[in-house]
């Protein structure tokens, strides 16, 4: 199969292409710059940038499935010009994807999300059913589905699949707590009991591939654990699995001076599920925490 990949070689997209190239798939990477980047006989690399309309769009035609993993990192703090590019990055890119995609049978979209297009439940158990919020992170996602949906209209099978924080080694959020944890400066934000959802990278990937060799299977999926914690039982477990203390919580005063807007992200959390990959049977080689930090940080 020919496969156009968004966002392949980030943190994700890494992972990513590496399982589908093993699995003998044809790949079309599009990225910003060539530079350091050669070509082999299961990767093309395209040079463009997603949010604007260009060349790399043509190759989109040649393929059976779009993979689109791009995003801006929402993990900074915000301004307004901030703000414009995690939404132009996701919805504008997606518009111009949807707009280059060919109108035949047996095509596929996988479109990345993310847990954010909920907004906040506090304790409340969210599974694909809910509907958005109406926070800043929860209008970007459902505009960013909103748009990736309309490639139904060409016929596309339509997937989208919803994130929570990935845990994996090289990347993600470990990147900025290790850090923290290991100068004896982390610990649970504010009282802890905010919910975490999250997947470890090695079970996103299996999900990934499970839900593309399923041809039936089309609409939103959570891409997270079954087993969501709370923010103090994270913190816990990564100290342990570090072999620090991490007993002083952070005062949320202090999260919202550093971050800003995206601190309330920390501060508030959801509690997701992944219904619809439990409904079907889909096992998880790592659901609890503890397990997948021990083995990012082996």
């Amino acid at each position: 199969m020919k496969i156009f990949v968004t966002g392949g070689t980030g943190f994700i997209g890494k992972k990513l292409t590496k399982a589908l190239i093993d699995k003998g798939h044809k790949l079309y990477i599009l990225t910003r710059s060539k530079i350091g980047k050669t070509d082999s006989e299961s990767i093309t690399y395209i040079e463009g940038n997603p949010i604007y309309p260009g060349n790399w769009q043509n190759f989109i035609k040649e393929c059976d499935l779009v993979v689109n993993l791009v995003g801006e990192t929402i993990g900074q703090r915000w301004n307004e010009e901030v703000k414009k590019r995690i939404r132009e990055s996701r919805v504008v890119a997606t518009r111009n994807i949807v707009e280059a995609l060919p109108s035949k049978k047996n095509f596929t979209l996988i479109s990345t999300s993310a847990v954010g297009y909920y907004g906040f439940h506090d304790d409340e158990i969210i599974d694909e059913s809910f509907p958005p919020g109406n926070d800043f992170l929860a209008s970007v996602a459902k505009d960013w589905e909103s748009e990736a949906l309309k490639a139904k209209e060409k016929g596309a099978r339509v997937i989208i699949t919803r994130f929570g924080l990935v845990i994996g080694e090289g990347g993600g959020i470990l990147e900025k707590l290790i850090p923290i944890f290991k100068m004896y400066a982390g610990g649970p934000i504010g009282n802890g009991k905010q919910w975490f959802s999250w997947i470890y990278i090695d079970d996103l990937i299996k999900a990934y591939l499970y839900i593309l060799d399923s041809q039936e299977l089309e609409g939103p999926f959570n891409i997270t654990s079954p087993n969501p914690v709370r923010n103090k039982d994270f913190s816990k477990a990564l100290a342990e699995a570090l072999g620090v203390f991490a007993i002083f919580p952070i005062p949320k005063f202090a999260v919202r001076l550093a971050l800003g807007e995206f601190a309330e992200y920390s501060i508030r959390g959801q509690r997701v599920i992944p219904k619809r990959l439990l409904d079907l049977g889909f096992k998880f080689d790592v659901p609890h925490i503890s397990e997948a930090l021990k083995k990012v940080l082996k």
